[in-house]
């Protein structure tokens, strides 16, 4: 269970990735970004002269639409999402939950209760700028504020839950508007193979409706270009009063897509996003939008079943074909939030506010290229009610342009927070951020809600529905290990024990799964009044996620002693990013055994090699140690089972080997390299460690569960006993877990009332 080859676009992708492996994911996200988006042009003009304003003769409408649709793509898509919002990328991951993943790192408002300081050591930690010692005075007062106010935290929070439940409402609303239960059979392709697929009809429908943009412009209209002034826009105000501000509504869509730049970062990398949109989708979507115009300033009377549609602008020779593209473009265009809702899902579930399900990688190469089925199946479900229940476009359009911009205002919020306590810029710039942006998507939000009754009330219910799933399992998660902490056993009491803990200590490895990062788990007393007897080695194991994309494999494991050496208890944390792939194989038992025999070899030392640091936690000395295949120069562990050796002769060859007595089938043996001296005392304790590796591992997993104490109100009551209760037997397990044989697994659980 560890992490594969590192991600090609990891860390910084304009660095890493050559100019092929560049133009190559922007070329897939063509067919998975931007489908959404290249498709608005099928209905902005129509959207918005639906019933609030007409089309007249003096052509001001529909110049001011024009002029509109210009600056809105050029201001929100271009200038705040391309060039702006993708720089503040949470090393690789986009999205708004990647974003309050930036600002918790920061300002140590991390949702996850085990959170240590030694956390803050990772390198991902440092690598934006975290460790940074120069603020301004606001930032530090700001970042004062956030720290000491649970109020401001929990706002803070629910802002981020707000904003990702609006991904996923747009997630279900975007393909009830062209949906096609093939594109959700498709998903489990993966990204990689999806984007291949799709790109070429996105290209296809570019270079349509640019090319038939361009032929409406000279053929009807070549000085439409004048429309894009500001000017236009006042003037279309002017005239058309409230209509023109409700019409907002239909112009809005002209962005739709637009947040799928940043939530779909992961897939993909910044600079291939940025070069797809400025090069390619920008320049068509404009051509198209005013080679319509430049269409309609001429036809006046339209009497033909389009009306002011997209397709009365397309020359009548060549409207079947064009049909048929569009078609399979509006069903690529809902790919693009269906692959947000997988990342920003995965990255929820990391981080403690999701309950768990099944990720899988369809990619070995860039790992934020996922696949959810659980989520995907639902999305679909979901989908197809909303498009049954309301059989109207127009009302699907309303209720996924109020999802939209409701993600653009969060973004825009956390964005301002991101320049003062992540960027450390001067709080005036986050201000002008805010106010410039924020008021331009605050017009676009006004009029979308108020049409309300007009199938806007859709994303809100389905937001609501998904902020209380999120709600309820981060605050029993959070009761829970609560409760663990509450529960845990004093050293003091394992100490009054002596080493053989008041049992018989027999051969082999006993561990226990746990959530707490210090401490003996309570579960464990549990064992030892009711057990005869016990493991002679025993490994608390605590599988974390911390608030960073991808945690090095030279940095997963947090390694220390409890209690004295002759107790031989270990503590084990295992630490993985959001972004990072837990595989379920042997080979996280071996990193597991080698780690705690690098802690005995480092004991005897003095000095921490170039791969270990120590750090101090709650009391407890901890070495901070890699995997076997990132620490070439520490102990390797060489199993032999039917003569079948599994280490390489080059490492036998060349290190000292340490070998065990061979009355087992299953044969281990730890090799150390020749450089080491290690003395009588340490070589005995690793002795016993191989005797128990033979002897096999035992695993224990602790559950504990919560209920409402007597008395708790009604809501408290629902809340843990009900909705907590039924999202924890409905979700997955740890993903480790899957992998234990069953016979050498333990399940204990116990219920605290809280």
């Amino acid at each position: 269970m560890d992490l594969e080859g590192a991600p090609a676009i990891a860390g910084n992708p304009i660095k890493r990735n050559s100019w092929k492996a560049v133009l190559t994911l922007a070329y897939q996200s063509l067919g998975v970004v931007y489908g959404d988006l290249s498709t608005s042009p099928l209905y902005v003009y129509k959207s918005t002269f639906a019933e609030d304003i007409e089309h007249s003769d003096t052509n001001e409408e529909i110049f001011g639409v024009l002029s509109f649709v210009f600056w809105t793509l050029t201001i929100i898509p271009l200038l705040k999402y391309v060039f702006i919002v993708l720089r503040a990328d949470d090393n690789g991951e986009g999205g708004t939950f990647a974003l309050y993943s930036l600002l918790c790192r920061h300002a140590r408002l991390g949702t996850l209760p085990n959170c240590q300081l030694a956390d803050e050591e990772l390198s991902e930690y440092k690598k934006d700028g975290s460790a940074a010692n120069h603020r301004n005075r606001i930032g530090s007062s700001l970042k004062f504020a956030l720290e000491k106010s649970k109020l401001l935290q929990k706002a803070l929070l629910g802002l981020a839950l707000i904003g990702t439940c609006m991904v996923i409402g747009d997630g279900v609303l975007t393909p009830a508007i062209s949906v096609l239960v093939s594109l959700f059979a498709l998903q489990h392709f993966g990204t990689h193979k999806v984007g291949f697929i799709f790109a070429p009809i996105v290209i296809t429908w570019l270079l349509c409706i640019s090319s038939i943009g361009v032929y409406n412009i000279f053929r009807w209209n070549p000085h439409v270009y004048q429309a894009i002034s500001p000017y236009y826009m006042y003037k279309f105000l002017k005239k058309t009063r409230r209509g023109g501000w409700m019409s907002l509504g239909g112009i809005l869509l002209c962005m739709t897509g637009s947040e799928a730049m940043f939530a779909d970062l992961g897939h993909f990398s910044q600079l291939s996003i940025q070069i797809a949109f400025t090069f390619v989708v920008y320049p068509s979507l404009i051509l198209a939008y005013m080679g319509q115009a430049a269409y309609l300033s001429k036809h006046h009377s339209l009497e033909t079943d389009y009306r002011i549609g997209f397709y009365v602008s397309v020359p009548e020779q060549i409207r079947v074909p064009v049909l048929a593209i569009a078609i399979l473009a509006a069903v690529v265009g809902s790919q693009a939030v269906i692959t947000g809702t997988f990342s920003i899902i995965k990255q929820c579930s990391a981080l403690g506010c999701f309950p768990k399900v099944k990720v899988v990688h369809t990619s070995s190469r860039v790992h934020g290229q996922i696949y959810i089925p659980e989520i995907n199946w639902t999305l679909m479900l979901l989908c197809l009610a909303v498009t049954i229940g309301f059989r109207n476009t127009k009302h699907m359009a309303n209720a996924a342009g109020l999802a939209v911009i409701t993600v653009m205002l969060v973004t825009t919020c956390l964005m301002s927070l991101v320049i003062v306590l992540c960027w450390h810029k001067n709080a005036l710039l986050a201000l002008c951020f805010i106010f410039f942006f924020g008021s331009f998507e605050a017009l676009y939000f006004s009029a979308s809600l108020i049409k309300f009754l007009e199938g806007a009330w859709v994303p809100i219910a389905l937001s609501l529905i998904f902020l209380a799933i999120m709600y309820v399992w981060h605050y029993g998660t959070l009761m829970k290990y609560q409760s663990d902490v509450q529960n845990k056993v004093s050293i003091d009491w394992l100490l009054s024990l002596g080493p053989t803990l008041g049992i018989v200590r027999v051969r082999g490895i006993g561990l226990i799964h746990t959530e707490l990062v210090s401490g003996i788990p309570a579960i464990f007393s549990h064992f030892l009044t009711n057990l005869p007897a016990f493991h002679q080695v025993v490994v608390f194991l605590c599988i974390k996620s911390v608030p960073v994309p991808h945690v090095g494999p030279e940095e997963r494991f947090l390694v220390g002693r409890v209690g004295p050496k002759g107790y031989h208890i270990y503590r084990c944390i295992a630490r993985y990013g959001y972004r990072d792939i837990h595989k379920d194989d042997v080979e996280f038992e071996r990193d597991l055994v080698c780690s705690i025999a690098e802690l005995i070899r480092s004991e005897k030392r003095g000095s921490s090699v170039d791969v270990m640091e120590e750090v101090e936690d709650d009391d407890e000395r901890m070495v901070v140690i890699g995997t076997t295949s990132s620490n070439l120069e520490g102990i390797k562990l060489c199993e032999e089972e039917e003569e079948e050796a599994r280490c390489s002769d080059e490492v036998r060859t060349s290190e000292t080997v340490v070998k065990s007595p061979e009355r087992l089938r299953r044969r281990v043996r730890f090799i150390v390299p020749e450089s080491s001296h290690i003395d009588e005392e340490a070589q005995a304790e690793l002795m016993e460690l191989m005797e128990a590796r033979e002897a096999g591992m035992a695993f224990i997993l602790g559950h504990s569960y919560v209920r409402a104490k007597r008395g708790s109100s009604f809501i408290r009551n629902i809340v843990i006993n009900y909705g907590y209760d039924f999202l924890r037997r409905n979700s997955r397990g740890p993903s480790y877990a899957l992998c234990i044989p069953h016979a050498s697994t333990l399940e204990v659980g116990m219920v605290y009332h809280v």
